[in-house]
């Protein structure tokens, strides 16, 4: 049956082609051409068809991705608030359209930080100034050259008075329509897609970074505080609790909500920031980088944000301190105090500060090499004839360690367990052929939570979607490019902390106090 069946279609098609060539030419080109017209139309055809197809395809894709950074689908006119369900904090979008950040699998070659970090080196006229002092000295007189540039661009619906008492001097701006240059902007800096910020930020977290990114400023204030490095603070227009304001206004500094302007130099207090949160130490306070345009020719400057808890009698007073030599912080460690909050003895040395405090900060320091805390000598690496310890001679004091003083050890004098990581100036143009040890000596237990993340090698994309909240910070530093730079040098020191820890048997557990 089957050969039958194929023998016919065989004689079929035989007399099929003998009639078309006994055909005239004529009919033969219109046959063939008659042929052609059909192939092109189903061609056609089905190239429209996968077309159509893919179309449909990509708009499915678009309107799942639309759905926010984060995969949700809530809509845009939520209030700042927290689920009642999983506890979680909403915010408000401040963007609409969706930027993704994708990881390259390997980069091509290593990233050269020395160089784009720091400053080149000029030389100066020599002055008898405080080393501390270079951002703070002449910033009044800064604002008081502007002023009259100021008075022509918000005259006449703004006026200026400059006032002086015994804690500072400020120049103020009296506010009353929306005429402040940095706040005429729609966009805020801070780029939030979807209504749930990154995990490791908390509500509080996003309300304080969106007050010192976009908030009106009314009047910037120099602060002194005697010996120590004075403040430039700006106070901004925002709703503040009546608690908290009788609280500031105590301290005679800040009657509403208020931050501390930093040199455009000490841009590691930002990125210092967004490690903490994503570490999950939540030590730092918030900080932002925000450009004022009648401040440092407009260059983006680190704003942290004012706690007065800090500054418990006043700003004369100082910071609420722990003050304990390299012996006694080291004696400290072994004794474990307020471990499983037990009471220290009256004669054991402790301080107030949680042992698990102590962990938290050697790593956060380690990440960032930062020295002016634990090793205000320098005592733990090679330092280079520009840094501070050397200009001051500190350098000299490593052969008596035990009797050296720790510094910045800070805590809120409402919570004296637990420390505050402030002036975190930080240094990523250090090998780690030169890493500061030191400032893990003496640790036996590192917080899991943060080694996790160190762990699971999704740091990088963590910090990419953290930092890239802050557009000022994340386009002063070069974008993406000048960001992974950062971020490389971090992986590194990763690396050998991941290291350090197996080679010297450091336990990892749960830190939550």
């Amino acid at each position: 049956m089957g050969k039958s069946r194929f023998h016919w279609l065989c004689f079929s098609f035989l007399r099929l082609t003998s009639s078309f060539w006994r055909c005239p030419l004529s009919k033969r080109s219109l046959i063939f051409a008659s042929v052609c017209v059909v192939y092109l139309f189903f061609m056609v055809s089905q190239i429209g068809y996968s077309r159509q197809h893919r179309d449909r395809r990509t708009d499915r894709d678009k309107y799942r991705h639309t759905r926010g950074l984060y995969n949700l689908g809530i809509s845009d006119v939520l209030p700042d608030s927290v689920d009642l369900q999983t506890g979680a904090s909403f915010v408000v979008p401040t963007r609409s359209n969706v930027v993704y950040i994708t990881l390259r699998s390997k980069r091509l070659k290593p990233a050269i930080i020395r160089g784009t970090i720091r400053p080149k080196l000029r030389r100066k006229v020599k002055r008898n100034k405080s080393p501390n002092s270079s951002f703070t000295q002449n910033k009044l007189a800064i604002l008081e050259r502007d002023s009259g540039l100021i008075k022509q661009n918000f005259a006449p619906k703004t006026s200026w008075r400059e006032t002086s008492d015994v804690d500072y001097k400020s120049v103020v701006i009296i506010h009353k329509a929306q005429v402040d240059a940095e706040a005429d902007s729609h966009v805020s800096s801070i780029r939030i897609y979807s209504q749930r910020a990154p995990p490791w930020f908390s509500a509080q977290d996003v309300k304080a970074m969106r007050f010192l990114a976009d908030a009106k400023v009314l009047r910037i204030k120099e602060v002194s505080r005697g010996d120590s490095q004075s403040l430039l603070i700006f106070e901004g227009e925002t709703d503040v609790s009546p608690s908290t304001q009788k609280h500031t206004k105590r301290n005679n500094v800040c009657e509403g909500q208020c931050g501390v302007i930093n040199s455009p130099v000490d841009t590691t207090e930002v990125f210092a920031f967004h490690l903490d949160r994503v570490l999950g130490l939540n030590r730092t306070l918030p900080a932002v980088s925000r450009k004022f345009r009648f401040l440092q020719d407009g260059q983006p400057s680190p704003v942290v944000s004012w706690d007065p808890s800090l500054y418990p009698e006043g700003l004369a007073a100082g910071w609420s301190t722990v003050r304990l030599t390299w012996g006694e912080y080291q004696s400290s460690l072994r004794q474990r105090c307020w471990h499983k909050n037990s009471i220290p003895k009256p004669e054991s040395g402790c301080s107030t500060i949680h042992h698990y405090e102590w962990s938290k900060l050697a790593l956060f320091d380690f990440l960032l090499q930062i020295h002016n805390r634990l090793d205000q000598s320098c005592c733990g690496f090679r330092p280079r004839q520009e840094d501070v310890c050397v200009g001051l001679g500190h350098h000299t004091e490593c052969g008596k360690q035990d009797h050296i003083q720790l510094a910045n050890i800070i805590h809120r004098n409402h919570n004296p367990r637990h420390l505050v990581f402030t002036n975190n100036k930080g240094y990523f143009d250090r090998n780690e052929d030169n890493l500061d040890f030191r400032l893990l000596e003496g640790i036996k237990e590192l917080p899991e939570q943060a080694v996790s993340v160190l762990k699971s090698r999704r740091l990088r994309e963590k910090l990419l979607q953290s930092l890239f909240l802050d557009q000022t910070y994340w386009e002063s530093q070069g974008s993406r490019q000048g960001i992974d730079k950062l971020i490389d040098v971090i992986e590194r020191r990763a690396k050998v902390l991941l290291t350090y820890i197996n080679a010297h048997g450091i336990k990892v557990i749960p830190m939550n106090v």
